[in-house]
């Protein structure tokens, strides 16, 4: 660590470097009618537009159909579970009109223009693009389990609001010159094999800006320590970390889930990836820095568009169209899941060049800025996969199962 602190110490608080045009900022409108504008924190631990809002969303009806004219084993197990055997006799039913299916989903909050409260659990959003998607449930980020939703509002204070407050999110780049704002945690972490990740941090899937307190004793004395005074934290077996601080001075924290393997995860954003999460037994380090001017502000985020590309089939096939990953991704805001060494990621579909299938295990996912990760335990990769649904160009709708599946490219438009 004394080389690590050497380095570190002479960088200047985050505060100083860090703009806010990263932070979540926006318009929020209360089921009352009140309104408030300025920083967003999001359930606690969102707070910048590289992060992720979580929900669900349902599977639409032609997929479903789709996948009956197209998958038999997939139309085969459907069918078996819309019928009983009762003394011999099968009894059927259709049930396509009421079939739902919902599936676990999640969109980078710099896509997103508005968003609509529409239930308990439920959610509109209005994307940048113009598309309109509904989420509910699924995580702590829609419906009443929300942490909170905390809005800076300059002129008006700190105001925590529920779910059930609110009536719409209007989000917005922030106005220039604004200060004083505590800056969102921004740093490269370091696995335990050696895995650099760089992004916006939030740690023990907690804290997320520079003002957030880092717990822990340090023999046998309570210490609260604020982020921004942090330059490094490294791990110290499974029960402690060693915390380096910007004015030079070392300790070791014990006794906290912010600081031994109580901790619930480390997230890092990365604006050119999408999330990835790392648990305590895998972190090794992480190193706090600023962000580069404009990295994942607000007008960086496009609102996505429909996934298009060329799959490549083992026997040497090309076949060019709109494509719908596993019959559920379809956008580029859209995120393919899987994890590496321990490590779990959600990729967003906009920063992936290319995906090449490894056999039944998993795949390549080969990043637009040159990355590769080789991802495995997640049917986005594996071959739990249901396919990849191509529209062709003249309107067609075909299946190339995983098994057949060689490479996919993908193209931007």
């Amino acid at each position: 660590m004394g080389i690590l602190a050497t380095t570190l110490v002479v960088a200047a608080p985050l505060a100083a470097q860090n703009a806010p045009d990263d932070r979540l900022y926006g318009r929020v409108v209360t089921a009352g009618g009140d309104s408030y504008e300025g920083f967003l924190r999001w359930d606690q631990n969102e707070g910048s537009w590289a992060d992720i809002l979580n929900g669900d969303k349902e599977m639409p009806l032609e997929n479903v159909r789709d996948a009956e004219r197209l998958d038999e084993e997939w139309a085969r197990n459907r069918e078996e579970s819309r019928s009983i055997s009762i003394l011999g006799l099968r009894i059927s039913w259709d049930d396509d009109d009421d079939y739902t299916s919902s599936m676990s989903s999640g969109i980078r909050f710099g896509h997103i223009h508005r968003l609509r409260v529409t239930g308990d659990d439920r959610a509109r959003l209005e994307l940048k693009s113009g598309q309109e998607i509904e989420l509910e449930g699924g995580s702590t980020d829609i419906g009443d389990d929300l942490r909170d939703l905390v809005v800076q509002d300059p002129e008006r204070g700190e105001v925590s609001l529920r779910w059930r407050d609110l009536d719409e999110v209007e989000f917005r780049a922030p106005p220039a010159g604004l200060d004083g704002m505590s800056p969102r945690l921004h740093g490269t972490l370091t696995t335990r094999r050696g895995a650099e990740f760089t992004g916006f941090i939030a740690w023990d899937v907690d804290e997320v800006l520079g003002s957030d307190i880092l717990d822990g004793e340090e023999r046998g004395q309570d210490r609260e320590i604020p982020f921004e005074r942090i330059a490094a934290i490294e791990r110290a077996g499974s029960s402690g970390a060693r915390v380096v601080l910007r004015n030079g001075e070392e300790l070791t924290l014990r006794d906290s889930n912010d600081v031994d393997d109580d901790n619930r995860g480390i997230s890092i954003s990365d604006p050119a990836l999408g999330q990835v999460t790392v648990q305590w037994d895998e972190f090794d380090q992480v190193r706090f820095h600023p962000a580069a001017p404009g990295s994942g502000a607000y007008d960086t985020f496009d609102g996505g568009w429909a996934l298009y590309g060329t799959v490549r089939t083992d026997g040497g096939e090309e076949l060019s169209g709109w494509i719908r990953w596993d019959n559920d991704e379809e956008w580029s805001w859209e995120l393919l899941d899987g994890s590496q060494d321990d490590v779990e990621f959600d990729v967003e579909f906009a920063q992936i060049d290319r995906v090449v299938r490894q056999g039944s295990w998993g795949s390549e996912v080969h990043l637009v800025d040159g990355r590769v990760l080789e991802l495995e335990d997640s049917n986005d990769v594996d071959d739990g996969n249901k396919g990849l649904y191509l529209t062709l160009e003249d309107g067609e709708v075909i299946l190339v199962p995983w098994w057949d599946v060689d490479e996919v490219t993908f193209q931007r438009p």
